[in-house]
C-alpha cells in the first residue's frame, strides 16, 4: 500500500464493489473506515488473495474497524437502471449503512456515488489503499456466500464455482436449464436466450 490513511482525514471510508460482471444475482458494495490503532496485516485487493485468505481476514475486518457497511442492489435494480448505476446505488448504500459519518470517502475506480461527503475516486484503489482492499475484501466474501446459497437453491447450477460469471460451464447450465428469477435478463446472454424462447 503506498498510500495510507495518514494522507487523507481521519474518519476516510474506502469503499469498493464486488460483482459487476456476473450473469446473475446482486451488486454487493462495501464501506470500511478502519481504526489506525488496530492495523489489519494482509490487506490486498480481493481478486489477489484466495478464497482461505479472504475467508481468514473477513472476521478480522469485522472486529478491528471504526465502522463497516455491506449493502448491495438487486437485479431487478440492475435490469432497470444498468449495471453501472446499480454499482454507484449499493456503494452509496453501504456508505449510508455506516455507523460512524466519514469525513471523506475514497472509492475504487474513476466513478463515484452522489454522496453529500467529499469523495476522491482512486484507479485500482484496491490495491493502493488499504480501507479499498478491506472493503473489497468483505463485499466479496459476502457475495461468494450468497453464491454458495444460491446452489443450494439452485443445484442445477454450480454458482459455488463459477459463482455467476459467464463461464462455459454456466453458459452450459444456461443453455440447458433457462434463466432462473436471479439472472440478469439485461444481460446479453440472458437477453438472448429470453428472446430465442
Amino acid at each position: 500500500m503506498n498510500e495510507t490513511v495518514a494522507d487523507y482525514p481521519l474518519l476516510t471510508a474506502g469503499v469498493d464493489e464486488v460483482g459487476r460482471g456476473p450473469l446473475a444475482g446482486p451488486v454487493v458494495a462495501a464501506a470500511v473506515i478502519l481504526d489506525p490503532e488496530r492495523p489489519i496485516e494482509g490487506l490486498a485487493d480481493s481478486k489477489k488473495l484466495s478464497e482461505k485468505k479472504r475467508e481468514f481476514l473477513y472476521p478480522q475486518i469485522i472486529e478491528s474497524v471504526l465502522s463497516y457497511s455491506i449493502a448491495q442492489a438487486s437485479v431487478d435494480e440492475i435490469d432497470d437502471i444498468n449495471i453501472l448505476q446499480a454499482s454507484l446505488l449499493a456503494m452509496k448504500r453501504a456508505i449510508e449503512g455506516l455507523d460512524v459519518t466519514p469525513e471523506h470517502v475514497l472509492v475504487d475506480g474513476n466513478k463515484a456515488p452522489d454522496i453529500a461527503i467529499s469523495v476522491d475516486t482512486i484507479v485500482k484503489g484496491d490495491s493502493k489503499i488499504a480501507s479499498i482492499s478491506a472493503a473489497s475484501i468483505l463485499a466479496k466474501v459476502e457475495r461468494d456466500r450468497m453464491m454458495v446459497e444460491y446452489h443450494e437453491l439452485y443445484p442445477q447450477f454450480s454458482f459455488h464455482k463459477h459463482k455467476a460469471y459467464g463461464s462455459k460451464q454456466h453458459m452450459a447450465e444456461l443453455n440447458e436449464f433457462g434463466p432462473l428469477p436471479v439472472h440478469r435478463k439485461t444481460f446479453a446472454p440472458v437477453r438472448r436466450l429470453l428472446e430465442r424462447k
